[in-house]
């Protein structure tokens, strides 16, 4: 059975599906619409105990989708809870105007109705091609059998139903503790192409047993999404269907109440809640379309952190650094060019480059005696490193991104046929 658009894995790929923990209070299930995708699922069900708290991370684009305004809305002006999510892949229902708008309101509705809840606790995304109206009489017709089908534990089964061009199913979790009681978290998400950071690019979604108070939940996804998902980028382009949204059931063991995002108590939780996330997002870009390398950037010298992430980026996101990379070509000219024009201050005269922690550049020129060979040998590996100090201030970032390759133009190429 096929289970993505794509039928090459990622060489970037891990070696299996994660082992994860159960999470108290959820229940999946999934299911074939047809909406796009013959002979997989491509319907994601996740039902709530009730109570769950809800927090979310949307895309910044001005062209979202109606997915991304029905939660943005419910969690502006709803009581930050949430009792049921609802996910198809193959269509994106960005673009599509009143039409996109009613799709939304049906299904909740819908939703609403088999969960015995208010449609302001259903929470919904969609992914897929832009500008078709969604179908939405195909994801309805399958409440039944979706609600009849749940199940604990169907994490695997729920990050393959919500793939578009990915080639792999992305999951992370641990178990942490609260004030020495032991809870689970664990996310899925899915993300290939259409990747920069605008908030969270891309569709992921967390859930925790823990109990955790909606305002609370809030401060903490937001913060850990500028440091994870915030600092990924496949190909500078912003999708109109980001959405992050994390969940806490408070169905698992019962621990001390926690008012605010820096209680001490929530140190560790906080810590694992941050390290699911940033796997989340490694695999993302791990699975970027055409990748076969994993690139890491350091930013240090800057004149604050924001203006690290930005210099950071533009060396990400530019198409001769990647093409570079692609080819194994130890071009270190191209990253001066990328922080020249990132727009952010930088002393030419005191900027600093490694590559695979082999100094390159030092003070604003090539280092003495430069030898390429080490840094040859170290664009021939997957995982690519690269450090830059630009010599003005104490701002430091770290971005992660993947190389540029011809396959990256074949799947967009093809991606509506």
């Amino acid at each position: 059975m096929a289970t993505t658009s794509k039928t090459t894995r990622s060489p970037l790929a891990p070696e299996e599906f994660p082992q994860l923990p159960d999470v108290a209070g959820v229940r999946i299930a999934t299911a074939m619409s047809g909406i796009k995708y013959q002979g997989r699922d491509d319907l994601l069900l996740v039902e709530m105990a009730a109570g769950t708290t809800v927090a979310g991370v949307f895309t910044q684009s001005q062209t979202c989708s109606a997915p991304v305004d029905w939660c943005k809305r419910t969690l502006k002006g709803g009581t930050g809870e949430a009792q049921a999510l609802i996910v198809n892949a193959g269509n994106a229902n960005a673009f599509t105007g009143s039409n996109g708008e009613q799709s939304v309101t049906r299904i909740v509705e819908a939703v609403a109705d088999h969960a015995s809840c208010r449609p302001s606790r259903v929470y919904t995304a969609s992914t897929g091609v832009i500008g078709e109206d969604l179908p939405h009489d195909k994801i309805t017709d399958q409440l039944d059998e979706l609600y009849d089908t749940l199940a604990p534990d169907q994490w695997q089964a729920a990050a393959l139903a919500i793939l578009t061009t990915d080639t792999f199913a992305k999951a992370a979790g641990l178990v942490t503790t609260i004030a020495g009681q032991q809870v689970s978290i664990v996310g899925i998400a899915k993300g290939s192409g259409m990747i920069a950071p605008d908030m969270a690019t891309m569709l992921s979604f967390v859930f925790t047993d823990a109990n955790i108070p909606a305002t609370v939940l809030q401060e903490m996804i937001s913060d850990i999404a500028s440091k994870t998902f915030n600092c990924i980028t496949v190909d500078s382009d912003t999708s109109t269907s980001d959405t992050l949204l994390a969940f806490a059931t408070g169905a698992g063991n019962q621990h001390q109440s926690v008012e605010r995002a820096d209680d001490p108590a929530l140190e560790q939780f906080r810590q694992a809640m941050f390290e699911v996330c940033c796997d989340l997002s490694h695999q993302v870009v791990r699975d970027g379309e055409g990748a076969t390398k994993f690139i890491t950037v350091t930013l240090s010298g800057a004149e604050d952190d924001g203006a690290a992430r930005l210099i950071a980026l533009a060396i990400a996101n530019s198409p001769l650094v990647k093409t570079a990379i692609a080819g194994e070509d130890a071009n270190w000219g191209r990253i001066v060019m990328a922080v020249g024009k990132a727009g952010q201050r930088a002393d030419r005269d005191k900027i600093s480059i490694s590559i695979g922690g082999y100094d390159v550049a030092s003070n604003g020129r090539a280092v003495p005696n430069y030898d390429e060979t080490p840094v040859a040998e170290h664009m021939k590996t997957q995982a690519i490193d690269i450090a830059v100090d630009v010599g003005v201030g104490q701002g430091t970032a770290t971005v992660w991104s993947c190389d540029l390759t011809h396959g990256y133009i074949t799947i967009n190429a093809d991606y509506r046929s």
